[in-house]
C-alpha cells in the first residue's frame, strides 16, 4: 500500500482530471459543502466511501470553504476478519475513524426474511442519521458514484415501473435540519477502481451477511442492470451519458404524467 500522502499527492496529479475534477464540479454546481458545515463522512469500509472520505479530507486542508468532518464506521454486524480489513486500511490512509456498532443485520433478518436488503439499508440509513446528528452534524456524506446514478435510474424504470434518479443532495424527512450529500455523484467507478490499484490498496467489496448467499447474488437485480450496462457500451460509449442526461432534460410536453409533491398532473390537465 502507498503510503498515505502519495495517495493524497495522486488524487490532485494523476487522478485530477477523472477523479478530482469530478469531485470538484459535483461539490460547486450542487452546492454540497457550506461554509460552518459539519459532515459525517459514512465509511463502509469499501473504495468509493474511503475515496470519499479522502476527497472531503483534501477538499477540507485545502478549499476556501471552512467546515468540520467527522468519519463515522458503523459496524452492523461484520465479522471481525472484515472489521481489521476496514481498520487497517483506514489507518494506512491517516484517517481518523470511530466506529459505532449495531446488531442491524440480524434485526433486519428477523423483521423481513424475504427482502432483508432493503430493510438493511433503511435502518442503517436512519443509524447514520441519529448517529451524526448525536456529533453535532448537519450532514452526513455517502459514497454513491455516477455509475450507481446510472443503475437506479434503469432500476426505477425496468423494476419499479417510473421515472426516477438517486438525487446528488436531499433533506432527511425524519431528522429535522439533517441533509444528505453524494458528493462522488459525478466520478464514474471504473476510475474509483483504477485510483486504488494505483495506490496498491484491496478493500472489502460487500460484507453484508445476506449478500454471501449464493441465491441472493445470483438474483441482484442491480448487478443484472450492471451487465446490461456493459453490453450497451461496446456498440455505444456514451450510453452512460445519455442516460444521466436524460435526467436533466425531461420534456414535459410528452410525459403522461408526473408527481410534484404529492399531486400527480397529468396530460390532459393541460391538453
Amino acid at each position: 500500500m502507498n503510503n498515505y500522502k502519495e495517495v493524497e499527492h495522486s488524487l490532485i496529479t494523476k487522478f485530477r482530471k477523472d477523479i478530482w475534477r469530478s469531485f470538484m464540479k459535483t461539490v460547486r454546481d450542487y452546492n454540497l459543502v457550506s461554509d460552518n458545515d459539519h459532515i459525517a463522512v459514512c465509511i463502509s469500509g469499501g473504495k468509493d466511501s474511503c475515496l470519499l472520505a479522502k476527497c472531503l479530507e483534501e477538499l477540507q486542508k485545502h478549499g476556501k470553504t471552512k467546515f468540520e468532518l467527522s468519519y463515522i464506521v458503523m459496524d452492523p454486524g461484520y465479522k471481525e476478519e472484515t472489521l481489521q480489513i476496514i481498520k487497517k486500511n483506514l489507518q494506512a490512509l491517516n484517517i481518523d475513524y470511530k466506529i459505532f456498532k449495531s446488531d442491524i443485520f440480524s434485526v433486519a433478518d428477523k423483521l423481513d426474511k424475504e427482502h432483508p436488503c432493503y430493510m438493511c439499508a433503511r435502518m442503517r440509513r436512519g443509524f447514520l442519521y441519529k448517529t451524526a446528528k448525536d456529533l453535532g452534524c448537519n450532514k452526513i456524506a455517502l459514497g454513491h458514484h455516477f455509475d450507481d446514478v446510472i443503475e437506479t435510474i434503469l432500476l426505477s424504470m425496468f423494476y419499479g415501473g417510473e421515472f426516477k434518479t438517486m438525487l446528488p443532495k436531499l433533506h432527511s424527512k425524519n431528522f429535522d435540519g439533517m441533509e444528505l450529500i453524494r458528493p462522488l455523484y459525478l466520478i464514474k467507478e471504473d476510475n474509483i477502481k483504477k485510483f486504488w490499484q494505483y495506490n496498491n490498496y484491496q478493500f472489502i467489496n460487500c460484507a453484508c451477511r445476506f449478500t454471501e448467499q449464493n441465491d441472493l447474488i445470483n438474483n441482484s437485480k442491480r448487478l443484472e442492470i450492471k451487465n446490461l450496462l456493459i453490453k450497451l457500451r461496446e456498440n455505444n460509449n456514451l450510453i452512460d451519458n445519455n442516460i444521466f442526461k436524460s435526467t436533466e432534460k425531461v420534456n414535459l410536453e410528452t410525459i403522461l404524467s408526473y408527481q410534484d409533491e404529492g399531486k400527480i398532473t397529468t396530460f390532459l390537465d393541460r391538453f
